[in-house]
C-alpha cells in the first residue's frame, strides 16, 4: 500500500487527547497532526522521536496534517512504526486480492464490515459456495518492549477482547474464524499477547484459539512510500 506522497520529517513535541501530536518539522514548522491511533502508543509517542506525517489540502479537515510513521530505536539501528490504525484493513484488502497470506486465499467474495453477533462488524467475510464461510478480524501491533518481540495490546483491550469471543461463536457454528494480527513494524520476528497490560485479552487469545480460532501473526515491510505486508511471524503462547 502506497503511503501520502510526499511525506515531510520531524520530531514529536507531545501527543495529547489521544488524537493530537505537536511535532516540529525539520525546516523549523511547528504543526500540530492528526493522531489517527486511539490506544496508549507505548514506546511510539516520546518527546523527540522521530515521526513522518502526511499533509491533506481537503478544506473539511480540522487538522492538514496526520501523523502515519515514528521511527523507534531497536537492535540493528532506528526502524519505523506504523501507527496509523487506520491502515492495517486496508493493508489486509490488499494482501487478500494478491494473495500474499496463501491460509486466505480461495474465495470468491470478500466482503469488509459485515455486522455479526449481538453488537459487531466483522473486518472481513470470506465466502465460498465450496467451503464455510471465514469470519476474519484485524489487529494493529506496534508495541515492542523486547527485541523482536511485538506484543498486542498496548493498554486495555475490551472491544478487541469480544471480538475474541465473537470469533469463537462463529467457530461453535461450524464456520472458520481467524484473528489477523499485523506487525507495522519489520524488527520483531515473535508475538505475544501482552498479559501485563491486558490479562483479559492474553486469556481471551487462549480461549478462542482452543476454541478453534486461528491465529495468524503476519509482520511489514515499511518504507516511507510503502507499508505492505510481507511475512509470517511467530506466536508465542
Amino acid at each position: 500500500m502506497l503511503l501520502p506522497q510526499p511525506l515531510t520529517h520531524g520530531r514529536i513535541v507531545q501527543r495529547y487527547k489521544r488524537f493530537f501530536v505537536d511535532l516540529v518539522l525539520d525546516d523549523g514548522r511547528e504543526v500540530t497532526a492528526h493522531c489517527p491511533n486511539s490506544g496508549a502508543m507505548l514506546g511510539v509517542n516520546l518527546p523527540g522521536q522521530g515521526a513522518w506525517v502526511s499533509w491533506s489540502d481537503d478544506p473539511k479537515r480540522k487538522l492538514a496534517w496526520t501523523l502515519q510513521l515514528v521511527e523507534a530505536a531497536g537492535p540493528d539501528g532506528t526502524g519505523l512504526v506504523g501507527v496509523n490504525t487506520m491502515l492495517p484493513n486496508k493493508l489486509v484488502a490488499e494482501a487478500l486480492a494478491t494473495g500474499t497470506i496463501p491460509e486466505l486465499t480461495g474465495y470468491a467474495n470478500i466482503r469488509p464490515e459485515v455486522k455479526y453477533a449481538a453488537a459487531s462488524r466483522v473486518d472481513f467475510l470470506l465466502t465460498d459456495p465450496d467451503r464455510p464461510p471465514c469470519w476474519l478480524e484485524v489487529k494493529n501491533v506496534h508495541l515492542s518492549r523486547t527485541a523482536g518481540l511485538a506484543e498486542f495490546p498496548d493498554c486495555k483491550a475490551a472491544r478487541s477482547t469480544r471480538h475474541l469471543e465473537d470469533l469463537a461463536a462463529q467457530v461453535a457454528e461450524g464456520h472458520r474464524a481467524v484473528a489477523l494480527l499485523v506487525v507495522q513494524r519489520e524488527d520483531c520476528e515473535e508475538f505475544t499477547a501482552c498479559r501485563e497490560l491486558d490479562p483479559a485479552f492474553a486469556r481471551g487469545l487462549d480461549v478462542a484459539a482452543e476454541a478453534g480460532v486461528e491465529v495468524m501473526v503476519w509482520a511489514c515491510a515499511m518504507s516511507t512510500e510503502e507499508i505492505r505486508i510481507a511475512r509470517p511471524i511467530a506466536w508465542r503462547r
